[in-house]
């Protein structure tokens, strides 16, 4: 976001603009200026959370899908600096995307996706993640990060218009101190000093204040002048491309009237030739912006254009015509007839407090959307997120939309969702469906302002619906909301996802029951021999699933905690690629599961509910272990069970032009005719084991078996997936190569 130019501008090639400051000081003086002036407002720094979110997220994993965890430990330290220094800190997180700048946010989308795809090229490459030059934010991160800043006890706000406007408009209206962020607009809007995270440093909170004042005498041009110079540069309404001709004859005109060589970068001499174009403009302050404007000799397309870009940047009080109130309710869509005013009120309240997910955009305006996440473009095997999801929407959009459990004649929601193969040139429409419950459909008004015992069942079922989990309702209180949660989601994703192995699921279980007792700093010294592609994807596709999970709590009337709904609760993106590492080179569940008694019981009794739900649905799970080194990781080898040179996945999703993978939506591998041999057999003499054939006692009632896992093919043709002349047990490293050792050698430590 910003003006084309301007920051690099007041970086390079305007020092004086650019002041150091101490935020204490800074602190002290505001409270100084507002006892002086009777105005009992304390120190505030109004923060742009997306701004922040690259200077927040350092931790040193950021492609496995997050160190979840430790980002909440950083968040809280930079939280309690500010608080120590009697700062107030109120956050500001982009809550739509106005579609006066849909094209520029599609523009920007395509762009990530070409970084994403040098990522997985490096990966495939070299076994690891590249350097920050390509670093891509962890899937959902400005979705969690509110939630995560809300339970630190901090005031955070999702906007209902362009961040920026409502930033610099919240600034202005409570006298703030400053706003902390990293977007030249907050130079061009009247209102509180910019300051910028990008230099900040935080143990002594000093930063720089690009100061307005300062830029007006640079530039020669007056404050009520800024919205006219950011327009012709360029910003998020009026595009760079649009007003070409006029910066290049504003740069021919400025290097006419001053032939002397020019010093400095050409993006400095923009700024100094169009702020000369537009001093000339002006005979006075009060000449009409409509006449400016008809002096540049423009379309009047492009001319309203311009005018709508001017009027953006005018705060409330400020102008006539203004942008529109900041609390004023949205129009009226129509989507408004399926809902009652007390639920357009109750979503937009949750909008703007950061507590929903999905539900206001969708009620509100009938749209979604989705930003990038890592996906492999060239893995044909694993479905996009996007994909995956759209059943789930579906019920969520039939369930805050439907009526009379009916959903004909609901319009179809617009998604604007980023994934491989998807051009981005309009929006793909989307019909509701209605959910499938035992009883009739509950009202969303009794779903969310019922009260007693049958109605909190009825969110629940609703919830489990969604997410055609209904079996699970029984554990509800009897195990941890965030493994009741991590359940629902790993099924969800079994029934769409059918190249999905059992040591996939493993993976996920296995770490979902870890997480809880390992400490940040004990994930931080997890060692990964190398990174898979594959487990990079499925790592995100989990954490994208935690989203699709807040929102159905919200259309439900939210009978989970979001709490349990956090992924530093069920998922750490270091210990899950481990996890699937381990598991599909054939590790034992003991020490899978840490060589943890308690954990391995809870892994085996979610896991036997995950199967059971699962079988029941025609989807059964096969054993398909994957390669395990770091050259072979990205490459597919034919084999048992293996289609087209995809290893486990028969041709690829495209190729199939599937839309969901589960046995409901006809796209799974008994409709396609392929040879899969059942595990049952070895499944149940599995079970014998865990439930009482030939244990050894341990302590706690618990029991281990040390024995490696057969290739459920057995009786077919063998799997090639592991090099010739290698056995089959535990992992150890040799040559650089996660290889397999002899099973009598001793288990890793724990968090290795």
């Amino acid at each position: 976001m910003g003006v084309k130019g301007l920051q690099y501008f007041m970086d390079c090639c305007c020092p004086d603009v650019c002041v150091t400051v101490n935020l204490r000081e800074m602190a002290t003086q505001h409270v100084a200026r507002s006892t002086a002036t009777d105005n009992s407002t304390g120190p505030t720094l109004v923060v742009d959370g997306m701004a922040c979110l690259r200077h927040w997220y350092s931790c040193k994993d950021w492609v496995c899908g997050g160190q979840w965890k430790e980002y909440m430990d950083i968040l809280k330290n930079w939280v309690e600096v500010f608080t120590s220094a009697g700062i107030r800190l109120v956050f500001f997180f982009d809550g739509v995307v106005e579609e006066q700048k849909r094209q520029e946010w599609v523009k920007r989308r395509r762009r990530v996706n070409r970084e994403i795809s040098k990522i997985f090229s490096h990966m495939k490459a070299h076994g690891e993640q590249p350097g920050r030059e390509l670093f891509c934010l962890p899937s959902g991160l400005a979705t969690f990060t509110s939630f995560a800043l809300r339970s630190l006890g901090q005031e955070v706000f999702c906007s209902v218009q362009e961040a920026d406007y409502e930033i610099a408009s919240y600034a202005d209206e409570h006298s703030c101190m400053g706003i902390l962020g990293q977007d030249s607009d907050f130079i061009i809007y009247d209102s509180a000093p910019y300051l910028s995270v990008a230099k900040l440093r935080i143990n002594s909170l000093t930063t720089v204040l690009y100061d307005r004042q300062r830029f007006c005498r640079a530039t020669g041009l007056a404050i009520f002048q800024l919205p006219l110079l950011a327009c012709l540069l360029g910003n998020d309404v009026v595009s760079e491309e649009r007003m070409q001709h006029i910066r290049n004859n504003a740069m021919a005109t400025y290097r006419k009237n001053d032939p002397a060589p020019h010093s400095g970068a050409p993006q400095g001499q923009m700024v100094l030739a169009v702020s000369q174009l537009v001093r000339s403009l002006w005979a006075s302050q009060a000449e009409d912006t409509d006449h400016i404007l008809q002096s540049l000799n423009l379309s009047a397309p492009h001319r309203e254009l311009l005018k709508r870009g001017i009027h953006s940047y005018s705060l409330p009080g400020q102008e006539v015509p203004q942008r529109g109130d900041i609390s004023a309710y949205p129009a009226s869509s129509a989507f408004e007839k399926y809902v009652s005013p007390e639920i357009l009120k109750a979503c937009r309240e949750k909008h703007v407090a950061a507590e929903g997910f999905m539900v206001y955009t969708v009620v509100c305006e009938g749209l979604t959307e989705c930003s990038n996440t890592l996906e492999d473009e060239e893995d044909t095997e694993l479905l996009p997120q996007a994909l995956v999801y759209k059943p789930c929407r579906q019920h969520i959009y039939g369930l805050l939309l439907g009526h009379d459990g009916s959903t004909i004649g609901t319009p179809a929601i617009r998604e604007w969702f980023v994934y491989p193969g998807n051009p981005l040139k309009e929006p793909e429409m989307v019909q509701p469906l209605p959910l499938s419950l035992p009883c009739d459909r509950p009202s969303l008004d009794l779903l969310w302002f019922g009260t007693g015992p049958n109605v909190s069942a009825l969110r629940l079922t609703s919830f489990l619906t969604i997410f055609d989990c209904q079996e699970f309702s029984d554990l509800y209180g009897t195990i941890e909301g965030s493994l009741l949660v991590a359940l629902c989601l790993i099924t969800y994703i079994i029934l769409q996802v059918q190249t999905l192995s059992q040591e996939d699921v493993d993976a996920y279980l296995s770490q979902c029951v870890c997480l809880s007792i390992k400490s940040p700093q004990e994930l931080q010294q997890i060692k990964l021999p190398f990174l898979s592609s594959r487990a990079v994807q499925l790592g995100s596709l989990y954490v994208r699933g935690l989203s699709h999970l807040l929102g159905a709590n919200c259309a439900s009337g939210c009978p989970l905690p979001n709490a349990a709904l956090m992924p530093w609760h069920s998922f750490d993106g270091r210990l899950f690629h481990s996890k699937y590492l381990l598991a599909h080179s054939g590790t034992e569940k003991t020490v899978l599961l840490d060589n943890d008694s308690s954990c391995l019981s809870q892994f085996l009794h979610l896991r036997e509910r995950l199967i059971e739900t699962c079988r029941k649905r025609g989807r059964v799970l096969q054993y398909r272990p994957r390669p395990n080194a770091p050259e072979q990781s990205h490459k597919t080898t034919p084999g048992a069970g293996y289609k087209d040179g995809h290893t486990g996945g028969g041709e690829g999703w495209r190729e199939r032009g599937d839309v969901t993978g589960g046995p409901r939506h006809g796209g799974g591998w008994r409709e396609r005719g392929e040879d899969r041999r059942d595990c049952s057999e070895y499944e149940n003499r599995e079970r014998k084991w865990e439930r009482g054939g030939h244990r050894r006692g341990m302590s706690g009632g618990q029991y281990f078996h040390p024995r490696s896992y057969p290739d459920c093919h057995s009786g077919g043709p063998q799997s090639t997936s592991h090099p010739p002349g290698q056995s089959r047990g535990r992992p150890y490293r040799s040559r650089g190569t996660y290889h397999l050792a002899p099973r009598w050698s001793q288990p890793p430590a724990p968090g290795t």
